[in-house]
């Protein structure tokens, strides 16, 4: 599933070719993705105009000028594609909307497990939607900073690897990032959430703040489904230091993976955990 930064790279793809455009045409291809798509959606969307492209966690939010706002979340397989009215090629089993631009853009959903979702929000009930209402902290703006996160953390017992996975927390993080932060802050991901509120947040929140940032530059990571809105895949699986690289030599390492074992795995609430034993304590 795309996490912060792959739904960031999407957002400024998206903004560069719809802020100021008005949406002149919609096609929906099939009444459902997650769950079914608000009633009369292209009607409601033709015509209008974007006013902004947003993001909060996970979720795209496509302001319009009516008030209204798109929410979107790309699931497991969802991808959002631009490109040129002219060189499109027709849509494709999984391209389930079309969105053309009156300036010859044309904005594919594509989603193949059909796991994303949109809907049709009134901009002013966003904050209550019940997809939002319970979010935690965006890990990339100023409030969010090492004594936000050691207040949200402070008496709780699962691990911090769970706590920081847990949307209420902190929006947006996934289980790559989670893992690639906690290396880079020296942090066993079996430690007790409680147990890293104060001195080890002065640690853990820069480095979030920097793996994050740092793999929006890269355009995200793919796995399998994710791509940019061009159609490019991102890059920052390349620099993972510990993500996926189970008996290897963890980035920046010294060690020797024959004698220390290396990077090792282990099973969390049902989700791989890449960790350093060595630099994580």
């Amino acid at each position: 599933m795309p996490e912060l930064p792959e739904v960031e790279t999407v957002r400024r793809g998206l903004a560069v070719r719809l802020e100021g455009r008005r949406i002149v045409r919609v096609e929906q291809r099939r009444g459902d993705l997650r769950w079914p798509l608000p009633v009369g959606l292209p009607a409601r969307v033709e015509g209008r105009t974007v006013r902004s492209v947003g993001r909060r966690a996970k979720y795209l939010l496509i302001g319009l000028d009516d008030g209204m706002v798109l929410l979107v979340h790309l699931g497991m397989s969802g991808r959002m594609v631009l490109t040129p009215i002219d060189r499109a090629a027709p849509p494709g089993p999984h391209d389930h909307l079309v969105f053309d631009t009156d300036d010859g853009w044309r904005i594919v959903f594509n989603d193949p497990r059909r796991f994303g979702m949109i809907d049709l929000v009134s901009g002013n009930a966003l904050p209550t939607h019940r997809l939002l209402a319970a979010l935690g902290p965006e890990p990339l703006e100023e409030s969010f900073s090492p004594d936000c996160l050691s207040d949200r953390l402070a008496g709780r017992q699962t691990s911090i690897k769970a706590a920081l996975l847990d949307q209420r927390t902190v929006a947006g993080l996934g289980n790559i990032y989670v893992c690639e932060a906690l290396f880079e802050a020296g942090v066993s991901p079996s430690r007790s959430a409680a147990s890293v509120a104060g001195k080890r947040c002065l640690r853990l929140v820069p480095a979030i703040k920097d793996v994050l940032t740092r793999a929006i530059a890269a355009g995200g990571s793919s796995l399998r489904d994710y791509v940019q809105t061009t159609g490019e895949l991102g890059y920052f699986q390349h620099a993972w230091a510990v993500y996926g690289r189970e008996g290897q030599a963890c980035r920046h390492c010294d060690c020797e993976p024959a004698r220390t074992g290396g990077v090792q795995r282990l099973v969390q609430s049902g989700r791989s955990t890449f960790f350093c034993p060595r630099r994580q304590r």
